[in-house]
């Protein structure tokens, strides 16, 4: 789904970083899958919270495997150009505006940061394969998707997520998106004024 925005949803960002960014503490390698992300608001606005709140050593070590099923071949040059129009901005709190976004080679376009651009990798990917993209996440954010796909189909996918997360991984998804009854014993939830999620241990 095309629709989104810089810093959407601050509130659960919040939320990811707080209780994310001490669970990988000391990590040689941090991964993040957001599936669903888009022309690339989302995941850029992810990487540039964990950039400001881990540190640049830890940073370092950091992923985001960004998935979209567009077929257009748009995405995944908007994501790596990471070249964005102004009003596409206007949201960003100032100081990490500044920071982190300087004047792009076309006029009225702002390019993100080096160090943030090349943590983001983007694939197409189709969720209703259920095949995910990698393994031993420590984040899976998926917003803005599951909404779309019938509760047979959510449940399966939201089964996926699940075995690609490592142990005391957290899966984020939108506020409006309930965890299924069928996949509720695979989580506990983290925060009761959001949809974020962490892995429990499926029992044998």
């Amino acid at each position: 789904m095309a629709f989104t925005y810089f810093f959407r949803d601050m509130h659960t960002l919040e939320l990811i970083v707080k209780h994310v960014v001490p669970s990988v503490a000391g990590f040689s390698k941090i991964r993040v899958w957001d599936a669903g992300c888009a022309m690339g608001p989302e995941p850029y606005s992810m990487a540039i919270m964990f950039a400001e709140n881990m540190g640049r050593f830890a940073f370092r070590n950091f992923r985001i495997d960004a998935t979209d099923i567009d077929g257009s071949n748009l995405f995944g040059k908007v994501i790596s150009d990471g070249l964005y129009p102004e009003d596409d901005l206007k949201r960003i709190p100032r100081g990490l505006f500044e920071k982190y976004f300087q004047p792009g080679e076309k006029a009225g376009y702002y390019k993100i940061d080096e160090v943030i651009r090349t943590k983001v990798f983007f694939s197409k990917h189709d969720l209703l394969t259920l095949k995910p993209v990698g393994s031993g996440f420590n984040l899976i954010l998926c917003k803005n998707v599951l909404l779309h796909f019938q509760p047979a189909e959510r449940v399966e996918v939201i089964k996926m997520f699940h075995a690609a997360l490592a142990p005391g991984g957290y899966f984020a998804t939108e506020q409006t998106q309930k965890m299924p009854p069928e996949t509720a014993h695979l989580f506990r939830q983290v925060a009761a004024d959001a949809q974020l999620f962490q892995k429990i241990e499926a029992k044998q």
